[in-house]
């Protein structure tokens, strides 16, 4: 492949399918993460309105669409959430429901280990390690 052809591939975000599919997207996952007894109590104070917004701003930037995301660094914003008790098996509980949402919406596989190595690599400042 050359160079040309390498810096006009698709973003990971426009083969995803863009601003509809990451909407669609944090829909089903947090409706997933909420119904999910392993990890829902985190969300038990959340304005999960704003925390939908955040999260599809932080894909959407993570994916390599429009940087829109204003949101705290991943460290800071899951802190609390280290100290009620956030561990990795919460992480392996909200990558599965990430994945799950993918299969969901019909995401081919090489796409979802893009957006799973992705989250995957958020694991260590999300605990706090």
């Amino acid at each position: 492949m050359s160079e040309e052809q390498t810096a006009a591939a698709p973003s990971l975000y426009d083969q995803l399918g863009g601003e509809a599919a990451v909407n669609a997207a944090v829909d089903i996952f947090y409706r997933k993460v909420l119904s999910d007894y392993r990890i829902n109590r985190f969300f038990d104070s959340s304005d999960m309105e704003k925390q939908a917004a955040k999260q599809r701003a932080f894909l959407t930037m993570a994916f390599g669409g429009p940087n829109n995301y204003t949101g705290t660094d991943m460290r800071t914003a899951h802190a609390r959430f280290v100290k009620m008790g956030l561990n990795d098996s919460h992480f392996d509980a909200v990558m599965e429901h990430l994945t799950g949402t993918l299969q969901e919406l019909n995401v081919p596989e090489n796409l979802i280990a893009q957006v799973a190595a992705i989250a995957e690599s958020t694991r260590n400042d999300v605990l706090g390690r």
